[in-house]
């Protein structure tokens, strides 16, 4: 990084996926200082925390090797943006300015509580602190103790097969088991949960209590720890700022992620609502999201036309412990085919792809503008999804 007068600040909110790839590629532009805020010292391999939960892998990575060495990591919590002033106010009492600002603050699950008992009792399973506290939640009761995993969708299906394979009593609850899933893939999964002597009840939680989970027409369900895995929410920083947001607090933006508010604000991954019609919240999105970011930052910057964006879903990889996996294949829109790989070669796929994915970031900080994505979606005809 060339360091002048004319250099330009780039400040990005949030060290996940999207972020620390976007922070890494907008490097493509030889005149900028970016500045990457983040909670934690390091990145957090969210799409592990089921393992980590499990208590069979260590989610959390050192950021160095997966940000450049010209890249500021700040560890603080932004609490405010001032898109007049161009300043991050942060938790610490500090203050960045920024030229460009990247909002790339990622998602959280969320605990209802309108359902009695889910805000006491239940563990959600979204970051890693959440994590960290289930796992050792875990560690304090017996092997043999019941578990009920809430949410039937793809974080509760790899939650209850983890705990399950690891010898624990596991029931999930959900409305429908893998929604977004083919009934040929859905097949696979529920067949492999049997197998793995998972009970899966359909139905809604009517409330949650220190060793139960209540259902509206069924008897009480024993759990000793409630997992609760059934929904996502976004950060309020970018509504407590004063910028539009969409309903779950996204913030809304034009197809090259530009924010509808202040063209020096681009956001990216979860938190992003292109024309008010976000991609899943997933890794798979976060990384083209956060290209294109980067790469509308660096046009303005150039003083060209930044592109829209432009990706391609390919399917969806669910863990079913260590042994296992359905790979869902999907149609470029994000929808699925009847088609599916599922095993021991679904497993050993699933695997490549999130070591691949943490692999992608480094090979932006070696060199900007290397990461891999697909590209060739289309917007257009693409369902609006959000998967659990």
């Amino acid at each position: 990084m060339t360091s002048s007068q004319n250099t330009h600040r780039i400040v990005v909110i949030g060290g996940g996926y999207a972020g620390a790839l976007a922070a890494n590629h907008v490097r493509m532009h030889d005149d900028v200082d970016v500045t990457l805020v983040n909670p934690r010292p390091k990145f957090v391999e969210r799409i592990r925390l089921h393992q980590h939960a499990a208590g069979n892998y260590d989610a959390a990575i050192d950021y160095a090797g997966l940000l450049g060495d010209d890249v500021r990591l700040v560890v603080d919590t932004a609490t405010r943006i001032d898109s007049a002033a161009r300043t991050v106010t942060l938790a610490s009492g500090g203050a960045l300015d920024y030229d460009y600002l990247i909002y790339a603050v990622g998602s959280t699950g969320t605990v209802p509580a309108t359902v009695p008992g889910a805000v006491e009792f239940a563990y959600p399973l979204s970051e890693f602190e959440q994590a960290q506290r289930l796992r050792s939640r875990l560690a304090d009761i017996p092997v043999s103790a019941p578990i009920v995993v809430v949410g039937g969708g793809l974080t509760g299906i790899e939650a209850a097969a983890e705990f399950a394979e690891a010898g624990r009593n596991v029931t999930l609850i959900g409305d429908r088991l893998g929604p977004s899933l083919s009934a040929p893939a859905r097949r696979s999964v529920a067949k492999r949960l049997a197998r793995l002597g998972v009970i899966v009840l359909s139905g809604n939680v009517s409330g949650v209590t220190a060793d139960r989970v209540l259902m509206p027409n069924r008897p009480a369900v024993p759990s000793a720890v409630t997992v609760w895995t059934a929904g996502f929410g976004v950060p309020e920083l970018a509504a407590a700022s004063g910028l539009r947001t969409d309903a779950l607090g996204r913030l809304l933006t034009d197809e090259t992620l530009t924010s509808l508010d202040d063209p020096r604000i681009v956001a990216t991954g979860d938190a992003a609502a292109p024309s008010g019609q976000p991609l899943r919240m997933s890794c798979q999105a976060a990384g083209p999201l956060a290209l294109t970011a980067a790469k509308t930052v660096v046009s303005r910057l150039s003083g060209g036309q930044p592109a829209v964006i432009d990706q391609a879903f390919v399917g969806s990889c669910i863990s079913l412990g260590r042994d296992a996996a359905t790979i869902q294949i999907a149609h470029k829109d994000d929808s699925p085919t009847r088609y599916y790989v599922g095993g021991r070669l679904a497993a050993a796929i699933k695997e490549a792809v999130c070591k691949g994915t943490v692999t992608n970031i480094g090979k932006a900080a070696r060199k900007p503008g290397s990461a891999l994505v697909i590209k060739g979606g289309n917007r257009a005809a693409r369902p609006v999804r959000v998967e659990a």
